[in-house]
């Protein structure tokens, strides 16, 4: 992924004032080969492989700029370091960047879980946000847990961290098992 941000004057919509114009430009591989390469393994053989660079990264995590950081069975963790992309108009990290990451956290704690072959979508997302997130919050984590795993079905849950270890955001999912 390729940051850049130019310094380009132009004149802000009804202000005469000038603005910097920021740019962000990404790259991503090919999705239909990174779901058929994880098709034949398991969900932890598949982390395992994307860790290793064997495999490309899903593109949402080069949209948001996040990294997968650990993956071990039934637990999983993402780092991300806040930056002014993330935004809402009111000047803090957006909310549904905090949710793309809990639930990737939820189905991704899951995915360690299940065999080659089996799938699982996420059925459900119930999200709390317990405080802001900045730029000036630094990095913060996403820690996704398996509490339960079905037949049918799996229930999970994931937390944000700041550097403190105090709670940003809280969310449970409840993900569909899909066998063959």
């Amino acid at each position: 992924m390729t940051d850049t941000h130019q310094s380009d004057q132009l004149d802000q919509v009804g202000s005469g004032a000038p603005a910097v114009v920021r740019k962000r430009t990404h790259t991503w591989a090919d999705p239909q080969e990174t779901a058929g390469f994880a098709a034949g393994l398991s969900g932890m053989e598949f982390f395992a492989a994307m860790a290793e660079g064997k495999v490309a990264r899903p593109p949402i995590m080069d949209t948001l700029d996040f990294d997968g950081i650990s993956f071990v069975e039934g637990r999983v963790e993402f780092r991300i370091t806040p930056k002014e992309f993330h935004y809402n108009p009111i000047g803090s990290v957006h909310g549904g960047v905090l949710a793309t990451l809990l639930d990737s956290a939820c189905g991704c704690a899951v995915h360690t879980r299940l065999p080659a072959g089996v799938f699982y979508t996420s059925l459900d997302l119930s999200v709390k946000f317990l405080r802001p997130v900045s730029v000036a919050t630094g990095q913060i984590t996403a820690v996704g847990t398996v509490v339960h795993l079905g037949r049918r079905t799996a229930l999970a849950e994931a937390q944000v961290l700041d550097a403190d270890g105090r709670i940003c955001a809280t969310a449970t999912s409840s993900c569909l098992v899909m066998r063959p």
